[in-house]
């Protein structure tokens, strides 16, 4: 026997008719991720197999654990030997190694001409294991160990319980947003929502330089850093957003700074992701969580850009956030007590439900269509991969 790492799909298995590009994905992913050790890969629409050398198993399974598509990863064993004696043997074999008291034998048999059915292979083996091993016994309700045997055409696969995968759908199977990444716990999570339901991301951070310190701007690439876990890496556009910010608050009533600034975040967003085939912009905004995100304000902010904005954290609480947050490693990261461009600026008593008509004529009052082309010709663009040890690569 060979010991072989075993995936199951999951909800890629409900696709149908789109299966093979999803699951053709899933492997493209996983096979760049792998790229550093030598490794096989195979697939159909029950399973995926990878060979990779026994001292690198430990390695790939960790690597697997942050790949979305994934609903179980299982180290099983394979034989090319479909004779019943020698499954049996290997069966023992296998299970002797365990501490278990209860156990259940579930078969799987693809290949139909083999002789004996999958029930009566469950029989064979589950009587086979009670005579050999003493004080044990069959539970197939609740077993402490789940013994699967699957006999394909040219080999019997034996695994046992496995353990479980992120889910969802594989990375850029559903194409390309921009994430709109602050350095809060909010936004990161909103992005690892994005990536789960198959999105590939890129990311845009505004710094506001001297206001925003550079320490606020490596708090976010270790954000993405983390997010380069599931996303492979993330390409992120840096944002000078100074002149904007300050030309916003030397001629704008302070009650509607913060409605106006993000109506520009959202303007430069939506061209960047315009210009980087993105579909979609993703942020982190929750409802009700602060004053530019009541409903009146999303409205009137979201009002300035056509492309569909996707706000997966919108419906949770922030406790609920903050346990996503730790989950995935970016709560820490988040916390660090350096200021974004969206909290030096904060007036007293912001608008909670600003005035559409109100907010164009106060954008009147500056040259924001100069400002933002300004700022966006200057923008620079960094690629971080999820590689601890690679300085992220500046783009331009």
């Amino acid at each position: 026997m060979e010991k072989i790492i075993i995936l199951k799909y999951g909800e890629l298995s409900t696709k149908k008719e789109n299966i093979n590009y999803f699951i053709k994905t899933l492997k493209n992913n996983i096979s760049k991720l792998l790229e550093d050790i030598n490794n096989q890969i195979y697939y159909d629409f029950g399973r995926m197999y990878i060979y990779v050398n026994e001292k690198d198993i430990e390695f790939t399974i960790n690597r697997l654990k942050n790949v979305f598509g994934i609903l179980e990863i299982i180290v099983g064993y394979k034989s090319n030997d479909l004779n019943i004696e020698n499954i049996k043997a290997n069966v023992l074999s296998l299970v002797k190694e365990k501490d278990f008291r209860t156990f259940k034998v579930k078969t799987k048999r693809s290949n139909k001409k083999y002789p004996i059915n999958s029930m009566e292979v469950n029989n064979i083996i589950g009587g086979y294991l009670l005579k050999n091993i003493s004080d044990i016994k069959v539970d197939v309700h609740n077993p402490e160990l789940l013994i699967e045997i699957e006999i394909r055409n040219n080999e019997v696969l034996f695994y046992f319980n496995g353990i479980k995968g992120l889910g969802g759908y594989p990375v850029g199977t559903l194409g390309k947003g921009m994430l709109m990444l602050s350095g809060g716990i909010d936004s990161p999570v909103a992005g690892y929502l994005a990536i789960k339901r198959g999105v590939k991301l890129e990311a845009i951070y505004f710094e506001s330089p001297p206001h925003t310190s550079e320490f606020a701007k490596d708090k976010v690439i270790r954000l993405c850093r983390v997010l380069a876990k599931y996303n492979a890496s993330i390409k992120l556009h840096i944002i000078n957003f100074t002149e904007i910010q300050e030309t916003i608050l030397k001629n704008i009533s302070h009650e509607y700074l913060i409605t106006i600034m993000r109506r520009m975040m959202y303007r430069i967003s939506a061209i960047i992701a315009h210009n980087n085939k993105c579909n979609i912009l993703v942020n982190g905004e929750s409802i009700g969580q602060v004053a530019s995100q009541t409903l009146t304000s999303m409205k009137v902010i979201n009002e300035v850009v056509k492309m569909p904005v996707i706000r997966p954290v919108a419906c949770f609480d922030k406790l609920e956030i903050i346990d996503i947050a730790k989950k995935i490693g970016t709560y820490e990261i988040s916390t660090l007590p350096y200021e974004d461009c969206c909290t030096i600026f904060v007036p007293l008593h912001p608008v909670i439900n600003p005035n559409s008509v109100k907010a164009q004529e106060y954008e009147k009052l500056i040259p924001y269509e100069e400002l933002i082309y300004k700022a966006i010709k200057s923008h620079k663009v960094l690629n971080i991969t999820l590689k601890e040890d690679n300085k992220y690569q500046d783009l331009l």
